[in-house]
């Protein structure tokens, strides 16, 4: 196990994060993944956004792409568009994910592309020292409310859930081998998969680990994770729950388009291969 993980570190770049920061563990758990999947490093691409997170493309032995502030789930609908036999993951932050980048995850869920979004959740703009972001909890001082953040948090689950994301599930930083298995099933999952990770920041403490010690449970193991209402019942819950919340099966974008594809080039050959495209185009106007 120790050599496959080697295999997808990078050989020079290493981590630089503080110490304690709970993105350590997700990237262990990621390459952990990729081993039990025994994926090979080219046959990965790793898409990140601005942020702490943002950090993480840099840390493998495969292709990868540090793009813009909220702009890793398009390049990598791109990437996976041009090149579907790579295994795509995605990873960013609260901000970089719910913010700027937010408006993207529901067309990527329309698509159901066949990618894996990390979201690495410290509920702060950590590497920008410390102002609130969309799931900043509301009276926690920050950089940009020093008297209490005033505005309500979003809901990620929730969100997911109305998007009708066909894989979303929570974890933490903190639950290793809960981690683990999620982000292996996630992959796994042909179609767009989400993941909200909590992982807290040490230096800015809008999360800590003492608040997911205490406060974080894992989903009844009865939970039906094909059962949406059940699911929005525990993402509105309190306290926050990890676990799995939804797990269905629809066509992926390739498939779609692999219909598509079928359909009108076998209309071109019942018509003794004379028609063009603009033919093509013009029956379905």
């Amino acid at each position: 196990m120790k050599t496959l993980l080697q295999n997808y570190k990078h050989p020079s770049i290493k981590p630089v994060w503080c110490p304690g920061c709970g993105d350590y563990a997700v990237l262990n758990s990621v390459q952990k993944a990729f081993a039990e999947l025994e994926l090979k490093p080219e046959e990965i691409g790793v898409v990140s956004g601005i942020g702490c997170s943002g950090r993480f493309s840099h840390y493998f032995n495969s292709y990868s792409l540090h793009g813009t502030h909220g702009r890793a789930l398009p390049i990598a609908t791109g990437l996976k568009a041009a090149r579907p036999d790579l295994t795509v993951l995605v990873a960013g932050g609260d901000g970089d994910g719910m913010a700027i980048g937010g408006g993207h995850i529901a067309h990527a869920a329309r698509k159901n592309i066949d990618l894996t979004y990390l979201i690495m959740d410290n509920t702060i703009y950590a590497l920008t020292k410390g102002q609130s972001s969309p799931t900043s909890p509301v009276g926690a001082r920050t950089k940009t409310a020093p008297y209490g953040v005033f505005e309500d948090a979003l809901n990620p689950m929730a969100i997911f859930l109305s998007y009708d994301v066909s894989f979303i599930a929570r974890t933490t930083s903190l639950k290793i081998k809960e981690m683990e298995h999620i982000i292996t099933s996630a992959i796994r999952h042909p179609g767009f998969a989400i993941i909200q990770i909590m992982s807290p920041c040490v230096t800015h403490k809008s999360l800590t680990y003492e608040d997911i010690k205490e406060n974080v449970p894992e989903l009844p193991e009865n939970h039906d994770p094909t059962d949406k209402l059940a699911a929005l019942k525990y993402a509105y819950a309190e306290p926050q729950y990890t676990g799995i919340f939804y797990n269905i099966r629809k066509p992926t974008l390739e498939e779609r388009l692999t219909s598509v594809f079928d359909h009108v080039t076998e209309k071109a050959f019942n018509k003794n291969h004379t028609m063009t495209t603009s033919q093509i185009m013009e029956e379905y106007r």
